[in-house]
Formats: structure tokens, sequence, C-alpha cells
């Protein structure tokens, strides 16, 4: 077996011990053993990654292998990955493994459906076929209807179907997409790389063909990644789902939407992402301004988040429609960033609500002295969140608009500032939140006999805060790493740049 697919047999392993166990001890000890594999296995990965670069091995794809699956239709299994997969693949293993304590007191069914999203998320991160990647991708996706329709809470039903029905509409412009490059590309393959190669100087896919299939590409991945203004299911669905599955879907599952983006969209279909990318950095320029300004209105704890996390998913896909090296590079450390501190905030917003059973910030104050720890932990997140520099957040955003203000012309840099503003935005509405929940005097008298986080919250809350903190002090060896992943994609890009621009700002 290749070592990759080990990230998919361990969350099926997983699934077999979760139908075995019996009582809550096995589950969790199932669990507990599953994600600390999967962590160790991330780890070993970006060791034997890092190993292999520095060893000179420039290979597009490492650890790759391949195999027929459905011959008639030129389906194979193949898996490969780089810099940025490796990245992804340690930021899913990190929030599985704290998702997995945040959610210690969640029943068997529970973790068995969250460990088929998880065993979905790795699949589609390690696959280079585009069928295969596809298969995983609407594995992610089916679990989340009954992981917020069960165990959610507010009007679980309602968010549960929008977001199904948003994100498989998603799907079908992204199963449009595939066949038409597949048949684009001549039918004979579907492995990306393979498409990519083959067209040694010259356009595989018909350039009016790339005006067709990139958009339906770009807007089915798009969708996931919260893409206005199909992120209407975005700020629902994370308000109705249970906590882990709010960190795990904003901090890995919206990343599948720029991944797949940058993967298949622009890196197949070059001169389409040439051509048309300026209608999409309009509308993902929109979404992180327009994210951070409804951050600013909400009153519920997680609908705060979940606008804010359409602010910063935008600028993912902001940063790798700029189409150069410095700002995708930022765009995939925006991913990383995000997903960690998102994850660590509706960690923090799921105990909150489990003690005070309400997530209405004007409800709640002085919470600082009720339960300091997750006082304290809140106050680190939203800091991290605004991009205060030693945190992730400021390696991340900076990058982007430093990459993104390279673009000479006035339509870039107009946008670029336009998107800046979202900084200020955002501190104004963390800042103000903090203030609110934590400090003063507590109006509710029942607030005053609640606890602090128990032992197993503190861990979660620990890993993500260490690991945030980490990123931001030490970003050089993960930012490296990355920009060995993307720079191939983006010489790619470029270099089927064809004088032609449909771009009427330029």
């Amino acid at each position: 077996m290749n070592f990759l697919s080990i990230f998919v047999l361990i969350p099926l392993l997983m699934l077999l011990g979760l139908w075995l166990a019996r009582d809550q001890k096995s589950i969790r000890g199932v669990m507990v053993a599953g994600s600390t594999c999967l962590l160790i296995l991330s780890a070993v990965l970006t060791v034997l990654f890092l190993q292999e670069r520095a060893a000179g091995n420039t290979a597009e794809m490492l650890f790759t292998a391949s195999f027929d699956w459905i011959t008639p239709l030129h389906i194979k299994y193949s898996v490969g990955v780089d810099g940025i997969s490796v990245a992804m693949l340690l930021l899913s293993s990190v929030i599985v493994f704290t998702g997995t304590f945040v959610s210690w007191h969640m029943n068997k069914e529970y973790f068995l459906w969250f460990t088929l999203l998880s065993a979905g998320v790795y699949g589609f991160f390690i696959s280079i076929d585009m069928f295969t990647m596809f298969m995983f991708y609407e594995v992610a996706l089916i679990p989340m209807y009954l992981l917020i329709g069960v165990w959610g809470t507010g009007p679980k039903e309602y968010a549960a179907m929008k977001l199904t029905l948003m994100l498989m509409g998603g799907s079908a412009f992204l199963m449009c997409g595939i066949f038409g490059i597949f048949y684009g590309a001549g039918g004979q393959t579907m492995d990306i790389l393979d498409i990519a190669h083959q067209q040694n100087g010259a356009h595989l896919i018909d350039i009016a063909q790339q005006h067709i299939w990139f958009p339906l590409t770009f807007a089915g991945f798009g969708v996931l990644g919260a893409l206005f203004p199909f992120h209407t299911w975005s700020p629902d669905g994370h308000a109705s789902a249970p906590t882990a599955v709010s960190m795990l879907h904003a901090g890995v599952l919206m990343k599948l939407g720029g991944y797949g983006c940058f993967r298949i969209a622009m890196f197949l279909m070059p001169q389409g992402a040439q051509d048309l990318g300026w209608i999409f950095l309009v509308l993902t320029g929109i979404s992180v301004v327009y994210g951070a300004f409804s951050a600013c209105v909400q009153t519920d704890l997680k609908y705060i988040n979940a606008y804010s996390s359409v602010s910063h998913c935008g600028l993912v896909l902001f940063g790798i429609l700029m189409v150069n090296q410095v700002a995708a590079t930022g765009a995939v450390l925006q991913m990383l960033s995000h997903g960690l501190t998102t994850a660590l905030f509706f960690a923090l917003i799921g105990m909150i609500y489990g003690r005070t059973h309400t997530r209405d910030i004007r409800e709640m104050s002085g919470l600082m002295r009720i339960m300091p720890f997750l006082s304290v932990c809140y106050v680190i997140a939203g800091l991290a969140n605004l991009g205060l520099p030693g945190f992730s957040g400021f390696i991340a955003e900076m990058t982007i608009f430093v990459g993104s203000f390279a673009n000479a012309d006035t339509f870039h840099r107009v946008l670029t500032i336009a998107a800046c503003t979202s900084i200020v935005v955002t501190a104004v509405y963390i800042l103000r939140l903090v203030g609110k929940i934590l400090y003063g005097v507590s109006t509710n008298e029942e607030h005053l006999k609640l606890d602090d986080a128990h032992w197993e919250e503190r861990f979660a809350v620990i890993c993500l805060i260490g690991t945030i903190a980490a990123l931001g002090s030490a970003p050089w060896w993960v930012s490296n790493m990355i920009d060995s992943g993307v720079a191939p994609v983006v010489e790619h890009i470029t270099a089927f740049a064809a004088n032609t621009n449909l771009n009427p700002f330029m």
C-alpha cells in the first residue's frame, strides 16, 4: 500500500473500531488513538517531504502512486503530495485531533459521521485524479447534513438543508467543469499532472472551451470557499453545527474550495484564469469586505465568526487569483492560519455556550472574572484573528497584500487597497466583542455559578494556540514548503498567458 493511502485507511479503521465499541470509554479510546495516529503520520510526512526537498528532489509531486480503477472511463486511483497538500494534511490532522477532545461527551453515531467526514478530507488532499478527488469531495460533504441536522442547535434542519442544497448545487457546476476538462483534453485521462504536462507549450484545452469550463469549475469549488454571492449557506451552517463540526467545516472543509480552485480550475485552464479571473477577483474582493462589515452587526457569537470566515476565506481566493507566487503562497498560508484560528474560535464559543446556554453577546458580560482560562484564550484568539504580529494571521495576510500590490496595474491595486480595509474592520468587531463579553460586571447572577474549562477542553485549546503561535513566530519552514508547491502552478499559469486580455479594466 502507498504511504499516502494510510491517511484514508486510518479513518476507515476508526469507523470499524467505533462500530464495534460498546461504551463511551471505548469510543473515546478509538477516537484518541486514531486522531493521534493521523497527527503523527502527518508530522512524519512533513519531515519526509522536507528531507526530500533538501536532498534536491524537485519533482512536482512526491510519494506518488497510481493504478487503474475504472479503466473504461480512464479513472485511476492516483495520489501524491506537494507542499500545499502536506500543509493541508497537517492542518486537517490538528483539527481532527483537537476536535476529538472538544467533542469528548458526544455519542458513537456522531463520531462515526465525524470520522467519515475526515476520511473525505484526507482523500481529497492526497488525490491527483480529478474523479477521485471529486469522489472524496462528495464524501466530505454528505455527512454534514446529518451532523448538523441531528446534533446541531437552533434551526438545525433548515441550516442543514440549506447547506447541503447549496453545496450540492456547487457540485453540479463542478461535475460539468471536470467532464468539460476531461473531454476538452482529449478524453484519455483525468490525472491532473498528465493533463497539465500534455500541453507542451500549447493550449491542450481549446481557449473557447476554457472560457466555458473555467467559470463553472471555479464557481463549483468557490461555493465551498464562501465565494460571494454563494456564501449564504456558511453563516447558517456554522451557527447550527456542533462545535467540533464547526471547527472541521470552517477550519478544513472550506479550504477544499480554495485548494480545488487553484489545483484544478486555474492550473488546468490557465488562459481561462488569465482572461476571466478578474470577474471572480471582484467577487472575492466583495467577500472580503462584505464579510468583515457583516460580522460587525451580528449579535450571535457563531454568526460573528462565520461572517469573519467569509471574509478571511475570501482572502484565500483573492490571493490565488492575483496569479503571482508571493500572493498565492500567502493564500495557502491563509488557509493554514484561518483554519487554526477559526477552529480555536469555534471551540471557545462552544465551550462558552455550553456553560451560559446563550451565544447572544447582549446577554453576556464580565466573563473574565467567572471563567478566566476561557476568557484569556478568547482574547488570544481575537488578537490572532485580527492579525497581531507573532501569530499566523499576520504573516498570511501581509504576504497576500504584498504579493497583490506587486501587480502594477490600477485595477489590482485598487482591489488590494479595498481588501486591506478589512483589517481595520476586523479589529473593530473583535475588540468590541472582547470588551463586551469579557470585561465589566456580569449582569446575570446565574453566570456567577459557572465553572471554567475542563482538562480535555484546556488540552484542545492549548494545542491550537501553540500551533498558531508557532506558525506565526517561525513561519519560514512552512512558507518555503508551500512555496515549492505554489511555484510550478503559478509558472504554468503565467506561461500560457496570451496577448489577449478580456479584463475591461486593464
